[in-house]
């Protein structure tokens, strides 16, 4: 596969870190900037217009941190997010917004290059399962209905589960696999979701995203969002984002299963 342009956007309120960024990355032959913002309203404006693949992101900016930027991001526009910071106190709420990496300054270039190979990595699995996605589609609708199936057989650890599907609760794309929820139990399965989302019930289970499958009887409620979407809440509390064009769907698998 032809190696992907990485499409960057930096976002440092210091002219002098912009620039050194900037240098970095000209040496990085997969790095495509796009944009440069001084503060945290310009980039949360920049990442919705200029939808890049890659966010160097600053924590403490004027206007909004790195943080409340994410916040305000729709799931499905968030790019992949590297935080670049003079301040090491971050590192485990940075990870837990999901962000790729975490570069302190002052960082070289053996630094960023790392990073960016595992974001062009990251890139390169999203291009795949969208491809996939593609293929299925097409394939979908000149094929047989398929054989739906209610139960799942899963090797883990030296045992083999066999998991019912009425027992899960969601599942979200991992790779190559898919994790499966169930409970306070989560399995991994060696399966794209397009696969297992093709054999399933759509009585039963909707896919919100691309990334989540969901069992419709799991769901408690659904929140709006600033932006038109919605977040499913689960009966255990767990929070999935859904994209617009799944909320007719969804509306009418919930009220035919009360």
């Amino acid at each position: 596969m032809i190696t992907p342009s990485i499409r960057t956007l930096i976002a440092d309120d210091e002219t002098l870190a912009r620039r050194k960024l900037r240098t970095l990355l000209s040496a990085e032959s997969c790095a495509n900037v796009v944009g440069e913002c001084q503060d945290g309203r310009q980039t949360l404006d920049a990442v919705l217009t200029c939808k890049p693949d890659l966010l160097l992101l600053d924590i403490q900016m004027p206007d909004l941190d790195g943080f409340q930027v994410l916040e305000q991001i729709p799931p499905d526009q968030l790019p992949i997010v590297i935080f670049t910071t003079a301040y090491d106190q971050y590192a485990i709420r940075a990870f837990e917004a999901h962000a790729l990496d975490y570069l302190l300054k002052p960082f070289d270039q053996r630094r960023l290059h790392c990073a960016l190979e595992r974001a062009k990595s990251e890139l390169l699995k999203s291009h795949e399962q969208a491809l996939q996605t593609r293929i299925l589609d097409i394939l979908g609708k000149n094929r047989p209905e398929p054989v739906q199936f209610n139960r799942l057989v899963i090797r883990t650890g030296g045992r083999v589960v066999f998991l019912d599907l009425d027992e899960v609760d969601w599942i979200e794309a991992a790779a190559n696999y898919v994790k499966l929820h169930a409970g306070k139990q989560s399995f991994l399965l060696r399966e794209g979701i397009g696969h297992i989302w093709a054999k399933m019930d759509p009585e039963r289970f909707v896919r919100v995203h691309r990334s989540y499958i969901i069992n419709v009887k799991r769901i408690r409620e659904l929140q709006p969002c600033e932006s038109g979407e919605f977040m499913a809440v689960l009966k255990d509390g767990k929070e999935l984002p859904c994209s617009r064009g799944c909320r007719p769907q969804l509306m009418g698998l919930i009220e035919r299963s009360l």
